[in-house]
C-alpha cells in the first residue's frame, strides 16, 4: 500500500471509530442543542440593546452561534481530539511503537485527527445547526457555492487546529504531564477562536490582534465565509490568512518532533 494510501487508511479507521461511540454522540448533540439555545437566547438579549453589534444583524449572530455549535466538536474548541492520547502514549513510552512505523508521525496524527473531525462534523454538528435553523431565523445561504467555500474555510481551520494542538500534545516529552497545558489551551481557544463571543465586536488594537491570532482560524472565519463576509480577493486572503497559519504550525510541529525524538528519552523506554 502506498504511503497515502496508509494515511487514507488511518483516517478512515477513526471516522469508523468514533462512529461506534452512538450514545456519547447522541449526548453530545443534546449538550450542544442546549447549548446553543442558551447562547441564542443570550445574543438575542444582547443584540436587541445593541442592534448591528460586531458588524453582525440579529440574524447573523444566531447563524455565528450555531455555525460554533456545528464545529464545537470537530474543530475541538473547548477540548477533545487527539492530544490527550498521544500525551498518554508518550507518558508511558508507547510512543517508542509510533515512531518505528515507516510513516510520519505527524502526519499519522493528522489523518487520524481528520477522520475524528469528518465524523463529529456530521455526527455532531449538522444536527444543531439544523435545529438552530427550525428554531431561529438565521442567515444561512442557499448557493451551493458559498457552502463549498464555507467547507474549504473549515479544512484550512481544522488543520490550524491541529497544529496548536500537536504542539500542545508534544509538551509531554519534557512536562511528562500535559493536563494543564491542556486547560490552558481549552481557554485560548474558547476566548480567541470567537466560541464564547465573536471576535468582531472587540475594537481596536485589542481586536486587531486577537483577529490576527491563530485561534480565529478556527471558528471565527469560517463563519464569517459562511456568512458571506468574505467574496472574491477577499475569500482568497482569508483562505491564505488561515493556510499560513496552519503552515507555521504545523512546521512548528515538525521542528519540536524532531527535537523531542533526537533529545527527550521516552519514559518507560
Amino acid at each position: 500500500m502506498r504511503l497515502h494510501g496508509v494515511y487514507f487508511a488511518v483516517a478512515a479507521g477513526s471516522f469508523r471509530r468514533y462512529a461506534t461511540y452512538r450514545i456519547a454522540t447522541a449526548a453530545g448533540v443534546f449538550t450542544n442543542t442546549v447549548f446553543g439555545f442558551v447562547l441564542s437566547y443570550t445574543f438575542l438579549a444582547l443584540w436587541s440593546e445593541r442592534p448591528h453589534l460586531g458588524g453582525y444583524d440579529q440574524s447573523q449572530a444566531l447563524t455565528f452561534v450555531w455555525t460554533g455549535q456545528a464545529l464545537l466538536a470537530a474543530a475541538s474548541l473547548i477540548g477533545g481530539g487527539f492530544q490527550e492520547e498521544l500525551q498518554e502514549r508518550i507518558r508511558t513510552g508507547d510512543v517508542a511503537v509510533d515512531l518505528y512505523r515507516p510513516v510520519d508521525l505527524q502526519a499519522w496524527w493528522l489523518a487520524a485527527d481528520l477522520g475524528r473531525a469528518a465524523f463529529q462534523l456530521l455526527g455532531r454538528g449538522a444536527v444543531p445547526l439544523a435545529a438552530g435553523a427550525l428554531a431561529f431565523d438565521l442567515a444561512l445561504p442557499v448557493s451551493p457555492l458559498r457552502w463549498a467555500a464555507f467547507l474549504g474555510s473549515v479544512l484550512l481551520g481544522l488543520l490550524t487546529g491541529f497544529g496548536l494542538r500537536y504542539l500542545l500534545a508534544l509538551s509531554t516529552f519534557w512536562l511528562l504531564d500535559g493536563s494543564g497545558l491542556n486547560m490552558l489551551g481549552t481557554l485560548l481557544s474558547s476566548f480567541f477562536s470567537g466560541m464564547l463571543l465573536p471576535l468582531t465586536i472587540f475594537p481596536g488594537e485589542f481586536g486587531e490582534v486577537v483577529r490576527a491570532l491563530p485561534w480565529a482560524a478556527t471558528l471565527q472565519v469560517p463563519a464569517d465565509v459562511l456568512l458571506g463576509e468574505y467574496e472574491g480577493a477577499a475569500l482568497l486572503g482569508a483562505y491564505g490568512f488561515q493556510a499560513v497559519w496552519a503552515l507555521v504550525l504545523l512546521a512548528a510541529g515538525r521542528a519540536l518532533q524532531s527535537l523531542a525524538t533526537r533529545k527527550v528519552v521516552v519514559q518507560g523506554g
